[in-house]
């Protein structure tokens, strides 16, 4: 970077040329190179697909295109059947629907951090490994498996004892202080917030963790166990003997972490957010946070590989063994059947290799409820299933384990429960969690309900019986939203029915992603809260048009303060979406009502209808312009409504359609070519709708922009709290 910022230097003529440009080309951040991965993908993918027809090139590139994207960014839209493909081009459709996952693509953003984290600090992941030491010798009866924390718990069910402190144990840790604790008493320490977890010993001039010290003295034994009402683990602190005697950092240090907790509630701010942290907090928080990714980095894989295996597996067998028909009727194998659509389930797709889709199986009771299942666990409702897959292990872990054993995994999975935001995009706390439940309820609820109710008298379906109707709606509610599938004829549904689904389609991606930015650690900061002080904005600028990597701070400051035209503000306004879906620049909090936690949602909302309303509006009026002949030739099909259907559902990424009367692929397959490439770059910017900004800490990489961003977020929170403060006592 130093020698860039020399070669500008040298040649001031090539330096003007870069501030004169740089502001109109896209930051080098996690959206753009989401859009990038994207874009690139299909291009390649799109050819070979086109080259691999059978006869050649018999599906046009247009629509070997559409269909790519469609696969990748999860549509499922299809313009041709895709039982009339060669097995090779479902398999291309297969695979990119696997690595066009919002799971595909998180498991990479823990992989790019996890790697940062190596490549950069490489004294805080050195000192991060922490080993596990051999236990202290036992005795036999700590061998037997009566002893585990399960089998305790069970024998002392209906009995309770209070156990009195011996004089070992009193010795073993200083007294704390307080009427209410007696001398001798151990003093806790929240390790869920991942100080403790590191167990630093300090050294001359730095941390070095307990395995890094071999000629420190040993711990003592001491009892570990977990706050189940909150999930936060609790380690009392182990006792050195003699640690102030042979080195008296060791002591200081052993003071300092009974003394200290600084992950307290004066250091912890909204949304996980730690401030006016020393160097030596900051290191033992990123020792702990490298080992979250660490961990995130097996378990995420594992959910996503487990899921769509066992799915997959007990799909094909299923149809193998149960209802073959329909596969060997167009022409495939009835495990292919069940494979891929296990894993367009899991992925949201909602494509299908069968011409009918999902309605041969509208009676299957363990294939809608498994695929149902797959859907909510691999998108809808990712963030409840993973967090419940952590909790589970840790449970685990507790119940099957003794105290001292997988104690530094059992700290960090606790750390993973308490602080989510700070090291994933899919995972929420507790709270947030369950209000996340309580919205899938709610709209998966409103679509069941509204599926049996806007159709009581449809002749249509009329011969379905009321037991495979009320599986059929609840598979539909799931499927509307997100999955794509479709177990009854859209076109039979009553209009009523429809409106309802192109509401719910729209809003798909509320719930999640309305949570994932209201939990952002730097919520205020991606909404563009700050802009009303002007050298946030100069920096936050400076910082989006990526000025500060290519031409230094020193430049950057220089053009932050040099005046902008009106051209340069509307056209940074326009390129907004590069930061993120909602990161507006342009608001201020002028009033308290910003500050609360419904103005933040409602400013999220109405950012995001600003995003979306006027891309749909502008796609519609352009396809419906093109599609003039259809529409005169054949109203009924063809109206403005079934187009917005199509468009609502590519935009939503949910695949979702009516259909043309004379085949049996999406309605878009009987546009012209003009249309399906506006439907095309629909789908692309659906996709990208339901991603973090650019400013979500989950996404960024670590680095010393994450520590001022923390400390400056706090300044300007508190400087704005007086500030209303001192307004309302004017008032």
């Amino acid at each position: 970077m130093g020698r860039r910022v020399e070669f500008l230097e040298d040649h001031p003529r090539l330096e003007r040329v870069v501030r004169a440009v740089r502001p109109y080309i896209p930051p080098l951040n996690f959206i753009t190179l989401h859009y990038a991965y994207f874009i690139s993908v299909t291009l390649l993918t799109s050819v070979v697909f086109w080259g691999s027809s059978n006869p050649k090139y018999s599906i046009s590139y247009t629509d070997s295109l559409f269909l790519v994207i469609s696969a990748m960014t999860e549509a499922g839209l299809n313009t041709v059947n895709l039982s009339q493909m060669t097995t090779f081009q479902q398999f291309i459709l297969w695979f990119l629907i696997i690595i066009g996952s919002s799971v595909w693509v998180s498991i990479w953003t823990v992989a790019a951090r996890k790697h940062v984290f190596e490549s950069r600090f490489q004294d805080i992941v050195r000192r991060s490994q922490v080993k596990e030491t051999p236990p202290a010798p036992m005795d036999r009866r700590r061998t037997l498996a009566v002893d585990l924390p399960l089998m305790q718990k069970i024998r002392s069910m209906g009995a309770s004892k209070t156990l009195p402190l011996t004089d070992e144990m009193a010795s073993n840790d200083e007294p704390r202080d307080g009427p209410e604790n007696g001398p001798g008493a151990y003093r806790d320490l929240d390790t869920s917030s991942g100080y403790a977890s590191a167990q630093g010993l300090r050294g001359n001039d730095h941390i070095a963790f307990a395995s890094d010290v071999e000629a420190a003295p040993r711990f003592k034994a001491s009892s570990t166990g977990f706050n189940q009402g909150s999930g936060a683990v609790r380690r009392h602190v182990p006792t050195v003997d003699g640690a102030d005697d042979v080195d008296p950092d060791l002591g200081k240090l052993r003071r300092h972490l009974n003394d200290h907790n600084f992950l307290t509630s004066q250091k912890v701010g909204r949304n996980a957010q730690f401030h006016d942290l020393t160097s030596e907090e900051r290191e033992l928080l990123g020792g702990t946070e490298y080992r979250a990714l660490k961990v995130l980095f097996y378990i995420v894989p594992a959910y996503s590989i487990l899921w769509q295996v066992l799915g997959c597996v007990a799909l094909g067998a299923w149809i193998a063994n149960n209802q073959p028909e329909p596969a060997r009727e167009n022409g495939m194998s009835p495990w292919w059947n069940g494979i891929f659509n296990g894993v367009s389930a899991f992925n949201n797709s909602g494509m299908n290799v069968l011409d009918a889709n999902m309605i041969p199986y509208g009676s299957s009771y363990f294939v809608l409820i498994t695929m149902g299942a797959m859907i909510l666990a691999g998108n809808t409702a990712l963030p409840v299933f993973l967090r419940l897959w952590l909790w589970a292990i840790l449970k685990a872990l507790n119940l099957l384990t003794y105290e001292d054993v997988c104690e530094d995994t059992k700290h960090t999975l606790a750390y993973i429960l308490k602080y989510p935001r700070r090291v994933y995009t899919n995972l929420f706390p507790s709270r947030t969690t369950w209000w996340l439940v309580f919205m899938l309820v709610l709209l998966n609820g409103i679509d069941w309900v509204g599926f049996e109710i806007l159709n009581l008298g449809n002749p249509s379906l009329a011969h379905i019986p009321v037991g495979s109707r009320i599986i059929d709606g609840l598979f539909q509610a799931i499927a509307v939203r997100s999955g794509g599938f479709y177990v009854v004829s859209i076109p039979t549904l009553y209009i009523g029915l429809q409106v309802l689904y192109v509401i719910m389609m729209y809003i798909s991606v509320y719930p999640v992603v309305i949570t994932m930015r209201h939990s952002n650690v730097y919520e205020e900061r991606s909404l563009g809260i700050y802009d009303e002080d002007p050298q946030i904005a100069a920096q936050s600028w400076a910082g989006s048009t990526g000025l500060s990597t290519v031409l230094g701070s020193a430049s950057t400051t220089a053009v932050a303060k040099a005046p902008i035209n009106v051209f340069q503000r509307a056209l940074r306004r326009t390129l907004s979406e590069w930061h993120g879906v909602g990161a507006a620049r342009h608001h201020s909090t002028t009033d308290g009502e910003a500050e609360s936690r419904i103005g933040f949602i409602s400013h999220q909302i109405r950012g995001q209808l600003t995003h979306d309303l006027w891309w749909l509006v502008v796609a519609v009026f352009i396809i419906v312009t093109i599609e003039t002949h259809h529409f005169l030739e054949d109203p009924v099909n063809w109206s403005v409504f079934n187009i917005v259907f199509e468009v609502v559902s590519a935009y939503g990424c949910v695949g979702i359609s009516v259909g043309v009367p004379t085949n049996s692929y999406s309605f878009s397959g009987g546009w012209y070519k003009g249309s399906k490439l506006i439907l095309c770059l629909v789908m692309l910017r659906g996709r990208h709708r339901g991603l973090p900004v650019a400013l979500d800490r989950a996404v960024r990489l670590p680095g010393d922009d994450l520590i001022r961003d923390d400390e400056d977020d706090h300044r300007i929170r508190t400087s704005m709290s007086m500030r209303r403060l001192s307004d309302d006592g004017r008032m």
